[in-house]
């Protein structure tokens, strides 16, 4: 099930949340208009789950990263306005666009939600999701018999 909520007068198909449903449970906006959806990857290792989001032109600002009951949002918006002025100083046109996005992650239990962090380098988001101690691999060992 989608984690967007839906208007009134939508009718939820399964097709359609199939393909907008992420690999941890996220979701994306793609229906929506005046939306761009950034790239996202996600990467496991043994240690944490790490999630990168292409947003290159972006500052640290422009984000918000929220985590309720272990659902980690991420969005961010854009407004852009331009004029054109004649020569006198009055404007005969006044251009602006506006974009956002938000994408949603379902986290796994075994994320350690007190220790996440997030950084953002040459127009890449990365979001480090550490692991519970007790959902890391641990190293194989000889157990004895008594």
């Amino acid at each position: 099930m989608s984690l967007i909520k839906r208007n009134e007068n939508w009718l939820p198909s399964v097709f359609d949340d199939m393909f907008k449903t992420d690999w941890l449970g996220g979701t994306t906006n793609v229906n929506n208009i005046g939306t761009r959806i950034p790239a996202v990857n996600i990467h496991e290792s043994d240690e944490n789950f790490i999630v990168e989001v292409a947003a290159p032109g972006k500052s640290k600002e422009d984000f918000k990263i929220e985590l309720d009951n272990d659902v980690l949002t991420i969005s961010a918006e854009d407004k852009i306005e331009k004029e054109t002025s004649e020569k006198n100083g009055k404007y005969t046109r006044r251009e602006f666009s506006y974009s956002t996005f938000k994408r949603a992650f379902s986290l796994p239990d075994t994320v350690d939600n007190s220790k996440i962090s997030a950084n953002y380098n040459n127009g890449v988001l990365e979001i480090a999701l550490p692991k519970k101690e007790e959902a890391k691999v641990q190293a194989k060992r000889m157990i004895e018999i008594s």
